[in-house]
């Protein structure tokens, strides 16, 4: 972990990155909430590695955010590999920084199954915002996590939230079908497709539609765009949840998101802007985060759920009842309440 001379965090691919394995010490958590409410890079990437590394303090850390939680703005991008995430990510990030907002990035890149490292390229494609002081990015590798995020994106969230983030856009790792997941974080989901890719077959199959809080159509200028509109406009036209009164309705944006002017991002975050008051007026937003909390809060317990079975005392009461289990001598289900108050 670098820093620009303005104080801008750059995570670079070295080699403890790519391990997943940082060095561990002493921490000020105090000191390091204070420093990142001031805005100091450093103190952000610290409290962010904590929180990647599940270090013993991290109780501690989320205890010292919360009082200064629930103001960021989340949006979260995905969609197929090749659609433009990152690209279009940026263009977001340098029209909100225009309209003087403070912006996080968290860009989620795929581990390797093998070494477990992964590469943080969507770093490398945010060079252009590296020397900003009003922007954090950082990239996170998804340790083999399922629905397109790191375990820990929900913890570093906060941690961005309470560093006086305005807006913090959550990009995913862009491996297809299983991106369902950051619907739940998110206050805003957009999805991205393009021309040319299948993705509207795709969107269908996934059940993207049901997630989907706007749709993008990046690369609007190939040939093919107009089509995907059509058929994003069928499929939404089909029903759903989306269908019903009062529900909202997923607007179809065209962009270009690697030109710098008259790229289609302005119409976006105005449909973010409108999906904004949506839910603050429905009162949908309050129960999104709510809802979020409870997915942590119980993601937490099974996490020390499972840390008390893979204990000494834990794995002794498995093996015997799971022994119980082959012998007939009792079934599954009952195994599994006496365990639970044996933990």
């Amino acid at each position: 972990m670098t820093e620009s001379p303005q104080g801008t965090a750059i995570q670079t691919p070295a080699p403890a990155a790519l391990t997943g394995r940082r060095g561990r010490r002493a921490a000020d958590v105090p000191t390091l909430v204070r420093r990142a409410r001031e805005g100091d890079a450093r103190a952000v990437a610290r409290l962010i590695s904590l929180v990647e590394d599940a270090s013993p303090v991290l109780r501690e850390v989320a205890a010292a955010l919360a009082p200064h939680t629930g103001h960021a703005q989340v949006l979260g991008l995905t969609g197929s590999p090749g659609v433009g995430k990152s690209t279009t990510t940026a263009a977001l990030v340098r029209a909100l920084r225009q309209a003087g907002k403070r912006v996080g990035v968290l860009a989620v890149d795929p581990s390797s199954p093998f070494s477990g490292g992964a590469l943080l390229g969507d770093r490398v494609r945010m060079q252009d915002h590296a020397g900003d002081s009003g922007v954090y990015i950082r990239s996170m590798a998804s340790r083999g996590h399922l629905g397109g995020l790191s375990w820990a994106t929900p913890q570093a969230l906060r941690v961005l939230d309470a560093a006086g983030c305005d807006v913090v856009l959550v990009e995913t790792v862009g491996v297809g079908q299983s991106e369902l997941e950051i619907a739940s974080l998110a206050d805003t989901t957009l999805v991205l497709v393009a021309p040319g890719m299948g993705d509207g077959i795709q969107a269908a199959k996934a059940g993207i539609l049901e997630v989907a809080d706007v749709f993008v159509v990046n690369k609007a200028d190939r040939d093919g765009a107009d089509q995907t509109v059509r058929d994003l406009r069928y499929m939404l036209s089909l029903g759903g949840r989306h269908s019903e009164a009062g529900h909202w309705r997923p607007p179809i944006c065209r962009t270009v998101a690697s030109r710098e002017t008259d790229n289609g991002i302005d119409e976006v975050l105005e449909k973010v802007e409108a999906h904004r008051q949506w839910l603050e007026s429905s009162g949908e937003g309050r129960r999104r985060r709510s809802e979020r909390a409870a997915r942590e809060i119980e993601a937490i317990a099974l996490a020390s759920l499972r840390e008390r079975m893979g204990d000494v005392h834990g794995s002794a009461a498995l093996g015997s009842l799971a022994d119980s289990v082959v012998a007939g001598e009792t079934d599954p289900y009952r195994a599994a309440d006496e365990l639970l108050a044996q933990l």
